[in-house]
C-alpha cells in the first residue's frame, strides 16, 4: 500500500510556486508543507512510473496487481523471481497462444519441470490416396510434466494454465510423473 513517507523530501516543494508575498508568512509556509508531505509520494510515483510497470522493477506488492493487466494467476508457492519471469513473458506468450510450444513454455515456467506436449496429429489428409488419414479423429493435447517432487505441483492449476493457452474446443489431459 502506498502512502506517506517518512523523511522524503519534495521535489518541488509548493511553498517555492506561492506569490512572493506569502513566502514571508511563516504560517502558510508551514500549511503548504504539509501538502508537501502528502503529495512527495506520489511526485515519486509518477517520476518513476516506467519502474512500476517494468515486472523486472516493480515493486513486489504492485507486482501482484500488474499480474492481472495481463490475466496471469500465482500460486501462492511462487517465490519472486518466477513472478517476475512469468508477467514479463505473458505477453510475448500471447502471440503463441494456442500452440504447442507455448502451453510448453507456459507450463515449463510455472512447474520448473521438463514438459512435454503430445498432440492427437490434427492433420486430416493423406499424401497417399484412399490411405487412413493419420492422427485421430478426436483433437486432443496431452501435457506431461516430469518434475521432482510430483506433490508440489498442483496439477489442477496446471490443467487450468493448459486450458486458458490451448483452444477452446480442444480437449487436453495433464499428467505429472517423477524423473
Amino acid at each position: 500500500m502506498r502512502g506517506v513517507i517518512e523523511d522524503l523530501v519534495a521535489a518541488a516543494p509548493l511553498a517555492l510556486e506561492l506569490p512572493a508575498v506569502l513566502q514571508d508568512d511563516e504560517f502558510a509556509m508551514r500549511f503548504v508543507s504539509a501538502f508537501d508531505v502528502a503529495l512527495a509520494p506520489i511526485v515519486a510515483t509518477l517520476d518513476d512510473l516506467d519502474a512500476y510497470v517494468d515486472p523486472h522493477l516493480a515493486p513486489a506488492d504492485f507486482l501482484d496487481w500488474l499480474a492481472t493487466w495481463v490475466g496471469v494467476e500465482f500460486a501462492d508457492a511462487w517465490d519472486l523471481p518466477r513472478r517476475r519471469r512469468l508477467v514479463a513473458s505473458a505477453v510475448a506468450a500471447y502471440r503463441r497462444d494456442g500452440t504447442p510450444g507455448a502451453i510448453r513454455d507456459a507450463v515449463a515456467l510455472a512447474t520448473g519441470g521438463a514438459v512435454e506436449v503430445l498432440e492427437s496429429g490434427g492433420a486430416r489428409w493423406s499424401a497417399t490416396p484412399g490411405a487412413a488419414l493419420p492422427g485421430s479423429a478426436e483433437a486432443s493435447v496431452h501435457v506431461r510434466v516430469t518434475v521432482e517432487d510430483p506433490s508440489r505441483v498442483d496439477v489442477r492449476r496446471v490443467a487450468k494454465l493448459v486450458g486458458a493457452i490451448k483452444p477452446a474446443h480442444i480437449a487436453h489431459t495433464v499428467e505429472v510423473v517423477g524423473p
